[in-house]
């Protein structure tokens, strides 16, 4: 993982010491978005199953509230996108009239900053109360987790009033998720655009994130799971529940989608239509649309019908790690037209290719981090509540 994250890092400044330094802080915003919703999704399973009462996800739980461990550096590269404010931000220096007010670079980093800083401590929250349900004390705690210990066993609380607050502290992270997540979507992704804009979009960018989610959690629940060497397993049953989540979330992204394109369409308003024509319908845009329309929607759907390949993990795998490429394009085709202007071919080589493995290999320091603090919890997730 070390190594991916230094191939990445090292990809990243040569893109950024060449004569398009676009391209560097393009691919940077595109991982920083996919990256940072995997994590606040994954968090929203767990809490998502804590409200519904879903015994199924037990299992899932604990793998899913690792992602928590990336809360941090998500924050910390939120705040280094600035340093490629001149790139990331093409309206910077435009007079954008009464949208000043809210659209400058100063009100982004703060609102951004304060937004994801209550997202993540409402979810660190709620993992604290959750981890508190799960609690197997260790004979041999070490920092975070010794600190962990002594005050779940100082503050231990009966079963029924931890439940109570780890529900409470869900629902407060469901909300400010939405919340956050159609504000980020707003100030790093429509804002791009200054003339542009859709009122479901906040919505899209959440749902699409949850697909996201899932389909990380899928496939990192498989590898563990494939691994005879792990104490970990996933029943059919429960890979087949979670397939026929992936399963309704690439339908709700495809029907967010649709609702918004149709709306465009039919009110054929030119600062509203132009959006959608230039990702769609022009050069060197067109056949990406195309191609993410079918690896992320039309494939899943018919590939999905089949029972058998929910409850196979090995295909759930391919199925999932195909649909998130073809998000992780959809949100070039979001973003590429902004930040590289008048392209006449697709602004993506094989150096971005490796910024995604950067970002890969950090989320990965970042989960094992967080196992090797809680190798019960995730590992043994049944011990717990």
């Amino acid at each position: 993982m070390g190594l991916l994250a230094a191939l990445g890092g090292g990809a990243f400044f040569y893109l950024l010491s060449g004569s398009h330094p676009e391209r560097a802080w393009q691919a940077y915003l595109i991982n920083f978005l996919i990256f940072s919703s995997i994590a606040q999704g994954c968090v929203l399973f767990s809490a998502v199953m804590h409200v519904t009462k879903a015994r199924w996800s037990q299992s899932l739980t604990g793998l899913a509230e690792s992602f928590s461990a990336f809360f941090p550096v998500s924050f910390v590269l939120f705040l280094i996108l600035f340093l490629g404010e001149a790139h990331i931000f093409p309206w910077k220096g435009i007079d954008l009239g009464e949208k000043e007010a809210w659209l400058n670079v100063r009100g982004v980093l703060i609102r951004g900053s304060m937004g994801l800083g209550i997202l993540y401590f409402l979810g660190f929250s709620y993992l604290y109360f959750s981890l508190s349900l799960k609690f197997l004390r260790n004979p041999h705690p070490v920092g975070l987790r010794k600190f962990l210990d002594r005050r779940w066993m100082k503050d231990r609380m009966d079963t029924e009033a931890c439940r109570k607050r780890t529900g409470i502290s869900a629902v407060l992270y469901i909300l400010g998720y939405a919340v956050v997540l159609s504000l980020i979507a707003y100030d790093l992704v429509m804002a791009l655009d200054p003339h542009w804009y859709s009122t479901l979009f906040g919505a899209y960018h959440f749902i699409k994130a949850f697909y996201l989610a899932l389909g990380a959690l899928v496939i990192f629940a498989s590898v563990l799971h494939i691994n005879p060497n792990l104490p970990f397993a996933v029943n059919p049953s429960q890979f087949h529940d979670l397939g026929k989540l992936f399963f309704a979330f690439c339908l709700l992204w495809a029907d967010f989608f649709y609702c918004q394109f149709v709306v465009i369409w039919y009110g054929n308003i030119p600062e509203e239509s132009s959006y959608v024509i230039e990702r769609t319908m022009m050069d060197p845009w067109q056949p990406l649309a195309w191609f993410i329309f079918i690896v992320s929607f039309a494939l899943p759907f018919l590939i999905l019908l089949n029972r058998r390949i929910k409850k196979n993990p090995k295909w759930m795998s391919l199925i999932c790690a195909m649909v998130i490429l073809g998000l992780w394009l959809e949100h070039l085709l979001l973003v590429g037209p902004a930040i590289s202007r008048h392209a006449r071919a697709l602004p993506l080589g094989f150096s971005d290719g490796l910024v995604f493995l950067g970002f890969l290999g950090v989320m990965g320091i970042s989960i094992s981090t967080y196992i090797r603090i809680f190798p019960e919890i995730v590992m043994n997730p049944g011990r717990g509540r």
